[in-house]
């Protein structure tokens, strides 16, 4: 591993784009995990000012919003543990905008919606529904 630019603290995650490139694989692995579970991926990466949301997938009335973490290593602890209250409350706020924004059609009130967090950590995929 190369040092980091004087004045700037080493990333101890890789590069930028080696923790992007690890999220792009991680969100595959998710993507396909749920095509395999008869789910169709809607979305990929859904962005407004206020955040993104990697994964938005659905099966018959329900649609489930989902968050991927992608570790090399447990070792600072799972990364279904890692979304926390304030980001799910972004997720949730995210979630009702894609809801608004998209569904007028479709007719809102029957949708279902589900939160899940898909953690996956050396390769090893974890669903965890309706997480939160």
């Amino acid at each position: 591993m190369t040092a980091g630019a004087p004045g700037r603290p080493q990333d101890p995650g890789g590069s930028g784009h080696d923790r992007q490139a690890r999220g792009a694989a991680g969100e595959d692995l998710a993507a396909r995990w749920y095509e395999g579970q008869g789910y169709e991926v809607l979305e990929r990466n859904w962005r407004r000012r206020q955040g993104e949301l990697d994964l938005i997938v659905r099966r018959g009335a329900m649609v489930v919003f989902v968050e991927v973490t992608t570790r090399t290593t447990d070792r600072s602890g799972t990364g279904a543990e890692s979304v926390l209250p304030a980001r799910q409350r972004r997720i949730r706020r995210l979630a009702d905008r894609w809801l608004s924004e998209l569904t007028p059609a479709v007719g809102r009130s029957r949708v279902e919606a589900r939160f899940d967090v898909v953690s996956i950590t050396a390769g090893q995929v974890v669903v965890v529904e309706d997480a939160f």
